[in-house]
């Protein structure tokens, strides 16, 4: 079972042979077997990387993410083929009706804000029962936007009044680095599922090649905004990356078990796509420490 991410943070190159990851770094080669990879991170511009190894990290669904010469995650490797009957699949997706996909994403939206609040009760914020009032309120589709007044009030709970989202501070890169992670590793368990990232159920960018991923991602930015309100003094450097991924390793509560995050990830998007094709309800994931 694949359990490890790689983060390859110098100039390196890295290649396979027989079923090991090979990354070569000066004189120095360390192994790693591939059954024990989930996701390899290339934290450098200055890696090389043969072709071989990219088609067999495809063929064993090994998630590949690359960052910029800024070390923030700008691409990843998919796979065309990551399930025998993603034909069929699509074709149930693009049916999908605007009453299930509406009604999926009140679920979704209740079920972040619901996080939300358990975020802020847990730091004691004053506003704990406003952000929870909200759920209550949230309508099929979200139409009055409960979404959007609650990430306001909790994200100006967390870090201030005079916080806006996607500046340029050091709490955003690392709130968009980890938001980033998460989101490659929702788009791998949508495709291992055979659907398209493409088409969302509410975000419908025509932009955005992960509209489906950013929708499933919601509940689960709790976890990355729980870490980065507690390290907000720390220099967000390369050891603060390594923790974030380390993150995915942690255990959580889900359908009332413990599981790493990544397996949780692995339930909840099968879980969650089951609800559009077989009735099923949806299996919240309600935020615990490990």
């Amino acid at each position: 079972m694949s359990f490890r991410t790689v983060v390859i943070t110098k100039q390196s190159r890295i290649s396979y042979k027989n079923r090991f990851l090979v990354v070569k770094q000066d004189m120095d080669e360390k192994y790693i077997h591939l059954s024990e990879i989930d996701t390899i991170i290339v934290d450098s511009i200055s890696v090389s990387i043969s072709a071989y190894l990219l088609k067999e990290l495809s063929d064993n669904k090994i998630n590949i993410i690359f960052c910029d010469d800024k070390h923030n995650p700008f691409g990843e490797l998919m796979s065309f083929y990551s399930r025998h009957n993603s034909s069929k699949k699509i074709l149930m997706q693009a049916k999908w009706t605007n009453a299930k996909t509406d009604e999926l994403w009140k679920n979704i939206v209740k079920n972040k804000i619901m996080n939300q609040a358990l975020m802020l009760n847990k730091i004691k914020s004053p506003n704990y029962d406003l952000v929870l009032s909200y759920i209550e309120e949230v309508k099929v589709g979200d139409k009055t936007n409960r979404e959007g007044h609650a990430a306001k009030v909790y994200f100006n709970s967390l870090f201030g009044k005079n916080f806006v989202r996607n500046s340029g501070d050091s709490i955003n890169a690392a709130l968009n680095y980890g938001y980033a992670v998460l989101l490659s590793s929702i788009n791998k368990e949508v495709i291992n599922n055979g659907y398209l990232t493409q088409l969302g159920i509410h975000h419908k960018n025509e932009f955005n090649e992960f509209n489906l991923s950013c929708d499933l991602m919601e509940p689960f930015r709790i976890v990355i905004d729980h870490f980065v309100y507690y390290n907000q003094q720390r220099e967000f450097d390369s050891t603060y990356k390594l923790d974030i991924v380390n993150i995915f390793n942690d255990k959580y509560k889900y359908n009332g078990k413990n599981y790493t995050l990544k397996d949780i990830l692995k339930l909840y998007v099968k879980n969650t796509l089951d609800c559009m094709e077989k009735e099923l309800p949806y299996k919240d994931f309600v935020f615990y420490e490990g």
